[in-house]
């Protein structure tokens, strides 16, 4: 006899928090559940799709794919500016990732620098990876760790006005450590601090007002060409 659906909790250690879903332990072995975070991170456009494991009739949710959505991103992009995408594979300490970061500079720039912008971002993010698992980059990433990180370097470059990873996930998430992906809270790592969290959620309120600035200027502007 089919085992009769019904709500089961699963848990998502990254949110310290618990979802129910209609369906079987068996059944929703393997599937995936998509969130939107925007309005937990404050206005930042990230959706996160869980991959749900059946540890012992225990339903828990691991992160697998980490994405801005469209229109986050053109609400960050201006007129006179360029944008800078790229895309590759790193590894973590466990698995292989997926990584495709996404700038945009403050004004137009020549090829040169965008190449330049490119190469450094890559090299930093293929390095950076290295020493960690994938579940710690998954944190830095939502808690805006890993973006802090790399702005000072690419600054150096050329000044950006938006600084992130567009996509990161990983094709291998069968092969990490569950034990540590089912910890919950943020953990303790390098300039993850209360204090650099404050400063990443200053920046992102930062950002916002800048966002706002920049259309009032655009509306201006097509007023006054109106007239």
């Amino acid at each position: 006899m089919a085992e009769r659906k019904r709500y089961i909790d699963v848990t998502i250690p990254m949110l310290d928090s618990t979802m129910r879903i209609l369906g079987t332990a068996t059944d929703l072995h393997m599937k995936t559940i998509k969130l939107d975070l925007s309005r937990k991170l404050r206005g930042k456009g990230l959706t996160i799709t869980f991959r749900v494991f059946n540890q012992d009739g225990k339903l828990v949710g691991v992160p697998n794919r980490m994405e801005l959505v469209k229109s986050y991103i053109r609400r960050m992009t201006r007129k006179r500016t360029n944008y800078v995408e790229d895309s590759f594979t790193a590894h973590c300490s466990d698995v292989k990732v997926i990584m495709k970061p996404f700038l945009i500079t403050r004004k137009r720039v020549s090829r040169v620098v965008r190449k330049n912008l490119r190469n450094t971002t890559r090299e930093f993010l293929v390095e950076y990876v290295k020493g960690k698992s994938y579940n710690d980059i998954c944190y830095e990433l939502m808690e805006g760790i890993l973006q802090k990180t790399l702005l000072p370097k690419l600054k150096k470059v050329y000044p950006l006005s938006f600084c992130d990873l567009r996509v990161f996930e990983t094709k291998e998430i069968e092969k990490i450590d569950l034990e540590d992906a089912l910890k919950t809270g943020v953990p303790i790592v390098e300039g993850s601090s209360e204090e650099d969290i404050q400063e990443v959620a200053e920046e992102v309120v930062e950002e916002k007002e800048e966002v706002i600035e920049a259309e009032k200027e655009e509306k201006e502007e097509g007023e006054n060409q109106n007239d």
